[in-house]
Order: C-alpha cells, then sequence, then structure tokens
C-alpha cells in the first residue's frame, strides 16, 4: 500500500465516523481529484507518525474519537506504518454540535 492509498482509506474512515469531517485548510475549496488538497490534506503520513486532522459536527467526542481509532489502527496494522503513532486532532468543533433543540435536558447530568 502506497502513503497516497492509505491517505485515501483514513479519509474515508472519517468519513464513516458520523460526528466527524476531515478538516481542510481555510480556502481549500478543490474537488478531490486534486492531490494532497481537500480532505486529503487532514491526514500527514510519516514512518514514526500519522496524523489526522478532524473537525466535530457532534458530541461527545471520546466515543467519535474512540471509534475512528480503532478504525485506523485496524487500516494501518497490515501497512509499514503499523508502528507508527497515531495522533487525530480536533481542529474545530462545528457550532451544530452545540445545538440543544431537540435534547432532554429535564434530567440532571450524570458525574
Amino acid at each position: 500500500m502506497t502513503a497516497d492509498e492509505l491517505i485515501d482509506r483514513i479519509v474515508a474512515a472519517i468519513d464513516a465516523v458520523d460526528g466527524l469531517r476531515p478538516t481542510v485548510p481555510a480556502g481549500v475549496a478543490l474537488p478531490d481529484w486534486v492531490p494532497r488538497l481537500g480532505p486529503h490534506s487532514a491526514v500527514d503520513v510519516a514512518a514514526e507518525a500519522v496524523e489526522i486532522r478532524v473537525t466535530a459536527t457532534a458530541l461527545p467526542l471520546p466515543p467519535l474519537l474512540d471509534r475512528l481509532s480503532a478504525a485506523v489502527k485496524e487500516i494501518l496494522a497490515p501497512t509499514p506504518w503499523a508502528a507508527a503513532r497515531l495522533r487525530i486532532v480536533v481542529t474545530d468543533l462545528d457550532a451544530g454540535a452545540l445545538d440543544t433543540t431537540g435534547r432532554d435536558d429535564s434530567r440532571p447530568a450524570v458525574s
């Protein structure tokens, strides 16, 4: 598997987690076919580390990040990047994640 193929699979894993999306740098609204731009710019692959930058569109974060982490570790396992450190960075929180419309706040939060 090449690094570009790995990035394609990681972007697909991000897209599969409802509540996360790849973080795209401001001003990058180019089609997916432009290499290393669009959603692919959210993933950096090196021998020692794989870094993924995501925007959260839902809360709570821990279950979303756990799902993404598990999916990416499964992708990395049979590759030369299996021993690379995985770093997931939440770069932004979409305002929609804070929308409480329809949420039942009548019960106190459990701590």
